[in-house]
C-alpha cells in the first residue's frame, strides 16, 4: 500500500489593508467664535502641567522672578539711577562724618584746639543728617522695588497657568491673551459661579464690546450650570457669540488652587471665600474682591476695544493692585 502524500504547510501573508484617511472633525460654531476671540494665541499640544520655573532646565524658560525684575525695570526705569545716587550720597556722607569725627576727638581732648571744635561738630551733624536722609530714601526705594517685584512675580505665575478655550482645544497659558482680552477670574463653589453667570446676562453685549472674557473656576469640583436659554437669543443672532464670554476653562486645577490660596493668604481672606479677580489688557490685576463680580461697574469703567476708542484707551484700565 503506497504511503499518503506529504501535507504541505503553506504560510499565507495577509494582504496589506489601506485604511481611508480619517476625516478631520470640523470645529463647531462655538469653537470657531472662541477661536476668533483668542486670535493670536499659540496653542501647545502638551497635556501635562508645566514644571515650576525653579525646576525648568537652564536656558529653556525665564523664571517668574527674573521676568518680574525685568518688567519692574521697564515700569520704573529711573529707580536704579535714584538708588545709585542715594547710595553714593550715603557713602559720601559717612566718609565725611568719619573724617569730621577724627578731627573732633583731638579738638575736644586738647584745649588749644577747642576753638575749631564747634565748626567740626557742626560739619559732623550735617554729615550725620545727610547719611540718615539718603539712607532712608534708599531703604524706601528698595522696599518699593521688593513690593513691586513680588507683585509682578505673582502676576507672572498667574500668566503661566493654563486654560482651554472651548471643548477639544489644547491648553494655552493665560498670558497668551495679553493685549487681546480683559480677563475676569470667578473662583468659588459651583453655585457661586452659576449665580455670577446669571448676574452677567444683562451685561453680556457690553462686556463683549469691552473685550471681557470670564474664567470660571469652581473650587468644589462640581460643574456649574452655564447654559443660555432660548430667550437669551437676540434678534441679531448674537446669542451664540455671547456664549464665548464664559468658554474659557482652567486646566490643571491644582495649580490654580495653589495660586488662589497664596493670594488669599496674602490678603488675609479665608480660604473658603468666593472671590473674583479682574485683569487689565496687559495682564496686570486691576481689581479683586470677595463676592460676585461687579459687572455693571466693569461696563461703566472699561472702554470699548472696537471703534474710535480702540487703541486710544487700551492702557486706561484703572490702576493696578
Amino acid at each position: 500500500m503506497a504511503p499518503p502524500p506529504p501535507v504541505l504547510s503553506v504560510s499565507v501573508t495577509p494582504p496589506l489593508v489601506f485604511l481611508p484617511p480619517i476625516a478631520r472633525k470640523q470645529p463647531s460654531a462655538a469653537s470657531a467664535s472662541c477661536s476668533r476671540a483668542c486670535r493670536g494665541v499659540q496653542c501647545s499640544a502638551a497635556n501635562k502641567p508645566s514644571p515650576p520655573p525653579s525646576t525648568s532646565p537652564a536656558g529653556t524658560e525665564v523664571s517668574s522672578v527674573s521676568m518680574a525684575k525685568i518688567r519692574s525695570e521697564v515700569l520704573s526705569p529711573f529707580r536704579s539711577v535714584r538708588m545709585f545716587f542715594y547710595l553714593a550720597f550715603t557713602v559720601s556722607g559717612a566718609l565725611g562724618g568719619l573724617i569730621a569725627l577724627t578731627r573732633l576727638i583731638p579738638a575736644l581732648s586738647s584745649p588749644a584746639r577747642a576753638a575749631g571744635a564747634s565748626e567740626t561738630l557742626k560739619g559732623l551733624g550735617i554729615d550725620v543728617a545727610a547719611v540718615s536722609i539718603f539712607a532712608f530714601l534708599y531703604w524706601r526705594e528698595s522696599k518699593a522695588k521688593d513690593v513691586e517685584v513680588a507683585k509682578l512675580t505673582r502676576e507672572e505665575n498667574l500668566s503661566r497657568l493654563k486654560i482651554r478655550a472651548g471643548e477639544g482645544r489644547p491648553p494655552v497659558p493665560l498670558g497668551e491673551l495679553r493685549g487681546t482680552a480683559r480677563l475676569v477670574i470667578v473662583a468659588g463653589p459651583a453655585e457661586f459661579v452659576t449665580e455670577s453667570f446669571r448676574r452677567s446676562k444683562p451685561f453680556l453685549k457690553d462686556l463683549m464690546e469691552r473685550g471681557v472674557l470670564v474664567v470660571p473656576f469652581p473650587t468644589d469640583g462640581n460643574t456649574p450650570a452655564l447654559q443660555f436659554d432660548e430667550t437669551d437669543e437676540v434678534e441679531d443672532g448674537a446669542g451664540k457669540m455671547r456664549m464665548r464670554l464664559w468658554q474659557l476653562t482652567p486646566v490643571f486645577t491644582s495649580e490654580w488652587a495653589k495660586w488662589l490660596d497664596d493670594q488669599k493668604k496674602l490678603a488675609n481672606v479665608p480660604l473658603d471665600s468666593p472671590v473674583y479677580l479682574s485683569l487689565r489688557l496687559d495682564g496686570r490685576v486691576r481689581g479683586s474682591g470677595v463676592g460676585y463680580p461687579p459687572w455693571q461697574a466693569f461696563v461703566a469703567q472699561l472702554p470699548p476695544v472696537k471703534g474710535m476708542w480702540s487703541g486710544l484707551l487700551d492702557g486706561m484700565d484703572g490702576r493696578v493692585l
